[in-house]
């Protein structure tokens, strides 16, 4: 349940500014400050239930968003090759497999 909660946070972080507002508000009030679908159901007024599908469909259409356009795929990648490149350069390795590392960032834009 944790990393379903992380790589939500992590794409809402990426998508947002595609959402509608509703669902901007719904994702903000469930993973960012922990409503239950309770609360934001008696906040806006609606069934527990109209939350629920709200949010689900809203996860899907991050999850479709991120399999178009891997903002955050690119951003992990990129993260665990900054990893890698740091770690080589406190063990001073080899310039070539930096340059290699580095090649690997520049393709990921």
């Amino acid at each position: 349940m944790i990393e379903k909660t992380i790589r939500m946070n992590y794409l809402y972080d990426f998508y947002q500014m595609l959402l509608t507002d509703k669902q901007n508000q719904y994702m903000t009030m469930y993973y960012l400050d922990d409503w239950s679908l309770g609360e934001i159901a008696e906040h806006f007024t609606v069934s527990r239930q109209a939350v629920y599908d709200n949010i689900r469909r809203t996860e899907a259409l991050l999850e479709e968003y991120e399999n178009k356009l891997m903002l955050l795929q690119r951003y992990e990648e990129r993260q665990s090759l900054l990893q890698r490149l740091k770690l080589i350069i406190q063990d001073k390795g080899s310039p070539d497999t930096m340059i290699e590392i580095i090649d690997e960032l520049e393709k990921l834009e």
